[in-house]
This record gives structure tokens, sequence and C-alpha cells, in this order.
């Protein structure tokens, strides 16, 4: 049945393309240049970086100068503190990707690696200042509290999932550092870590372009209620959804709730490049997306909680 519908999604999707050629060529044009002009110059640096860190062994020097406070306060060990360094700086899906990479390698645990993706895979704080807050929403005075306040919905989550996944509160050592910074230099060049930076965002790249013109084939619907045009047709892209919501004819405050929610989210197109970075490991990705959609929800809580009484 899974497959089935794949396939009838496939084919309906090919249909629409032939169909309507004009928003096709659209929405493939608003993708290629979203990507090209902001998420490659954004990821592709740091994809090149982490894979250095990763495979040359430097990683090792990094997770000592993280662990004695992040691997305390998150229950993590010293490569766990790498991932939450990344998946909260970097931008999605580097989170999920490095994650990814350490399991691969067996330097975190499969037990771990779940637990770091359920919180370690968020909106770099760069995008979400200057084009969510800054150029968006025009809310300059409330950068603070608000990064704030999206920062901190993914770490009180993480206490829960702590739990979700027995998660042991690991009281850091030296000893653990010790044992678990065995990463070494593999003699992975340079051009082969530029190469597999160029794979993934190219990959990337993809899904916005189809996320694109998917959006674009939304424009030809007829009637089109609130929740199409500030939560459904948003929720699909991230970079699109916000100005959609900006744009809506709702309050200054709804928007705002509206549109830190779908940062925390991520959309749905991150979420397909999460799943793109996870796929060949044993990490879950409906787990995932359940995660993601919670910290939406307790982030718009915290947001309308501080609008109410600011």
């Amino acid at each position: 049945m899974k497959r089935l519908l794949s396939i009838m999604c496939v084919i309906l999707f090919f249909t629409a393309m032939l169909v309507f050629p004009k928003e096709t060529f659209q929405g493939a044009s608003s993708g290629l240049l979203l990507w090209f002009h902001t998420v490659l110059p954004t990821l592709l640096p740091f994809l090149i970086i982490t894979n250095l860190l990763i495979h040359t062994g430097a990683i090792n020097v990094v997770s000592r100068i993280l662990a004695p406070i992040l691997c305390r306060f998150f229950s993590v060990s010293p490569y766990g503190a790498f991932v939450i360094l990344i998946g909260f700086l970097c931008g999605c899906p580097m989170g999920s990707k490095v994650t990814a990479d350490l399991l691969k390698k067996e330097a975190i645990s499969e037990k771990e690696a779940r637990y770091l993706l359920s919180f370690c895979n968020n909106t770099s704080p760069m995008f979400i200042v200057s084009y969510i807050l800054w150029q968006n929403l025009k809310i300059q005075a409330l950068t603070l509290p608000l990064l704030a306040l999206l920062t901190m919905a993914p770490i009180l989550l993480s206490f829960g999932f702590r739990r979700l996944y027995h998660v042991p509160a690991q009281a850091f050592s030296r000893s653990l550092l010790s044992k678990t910074a065995h990463i070494e230099n593999n003699s992975i060049s340079l051009d082969d870590c530029i190469m597999n930076g160029f794979e993934n965002i190219t990959r990337i790249g993809g899904y916005i372009i189809l996320f694109s013109i998917l959006i674009s084939f939304a424009g030809l619907i007829p009637v089109k209620t609130a929740a199409l045009t500030t939560l459904i047709l948003p929720s699909l892209e991230i970079t699109t959804g916000i100005t959609m919501i900006c744009n809506a004819p709702v309050s200054p405050d709804a928007q705002i709730i509206k549109a830190l929610a779908l940062t925390s989210f991520g959309g749905w197109c991150a979420a397909a490049q999460t799943h793109a970075m996870i796929k060949d490991t044993s990490l879950a990705f409906l787990p995932y997306i359940a995660e993601k959609l919670i910290t939406a929800l307790v982030t718009s809580l915290l947001v309308w909680c501080f609008l109410l009484f600011k």
C-alpha cells in the first residue's frame, strides 16, 4: 500500500509538471536561486570543514574543549558535545549529518545518536536573526529574547527526550574523554572532503527545488483558507513559508508565533533533507518528525507567553 501510494504521488507530480509548465519553471527557478544565493554559501563551508574536523582527527581537540561543560549538562559523550555545537550553530541539516557520520564511525552509540538527533538539528542563529527576525518580521528590538526562546525550547525538551531514550546521567570525567576520543586521521584528503560537501549540498538543492515547485503548484488552488496560507503551505519550505506568514492578513503577534514555530520545526523540505542524511544509518525518521513537531509546539507556547507578558 505504501509503495502504491508513492508511485501514485510520483505520477501525479510528473503529470502536474507537464500540465503546468509555467508554474514548474517558476518554482524551479525560485528554488534554484534560493539554493544558490542563500543555502550554498551558508551551508557548504560548514559541510567541508566538519568533514575535515572528523576525518583528520581534529574533532578530538574540539571535543576536549567542549566536553567539560556540555557533557555534564546534556549527559552526552565528548563527541556528542561536538554534535550539539554543530546542531545549534551551523543550521539544519548539519546536526543530522554529523550525528550520522559519527554513528557510522562508531564514535557514538545508537542510543546517543537518537537522543542527539531529537534536539540537535536546528535552524542556524544567523538565518534566524538576519532573515526571519530582521528582514521579514522586522522586530530587531526583540532579537535577543526571541532567539533565546528558540534555543531554550529544544534544550528544555532534551531532558524529556533523555528519559525517552533512557540516556544515563553521565558524570563527565577525564577518563571518559580519553576513552572515547579515538577518531584518527584516516587519510581523507581535502579534495575528498570538498567533493563530499558538494555532493550533500547538491542533494539539499534538489529537495529545495522540488518543494519550491510544490509551493508554486499550490498557488493554483482557487480557494485559500487561513489554515492553508499560514500553516500548511508555509510548512513545506521554511524560507518561502516565513514570507507567506509575514504577508498573511493576521495580527503581528500571530505572525511572530507562527513564524517561530515554523523555524523550530524547520519545514518538510528540511525534514526531507534530514532523511537523506540519516538514511544509511539505523536512525528512525518518524520519531524525529514527532520530536520536531513537539519542539514547534513548545516554541509557540513559549513565544505566546513572552508576547503576552512583555
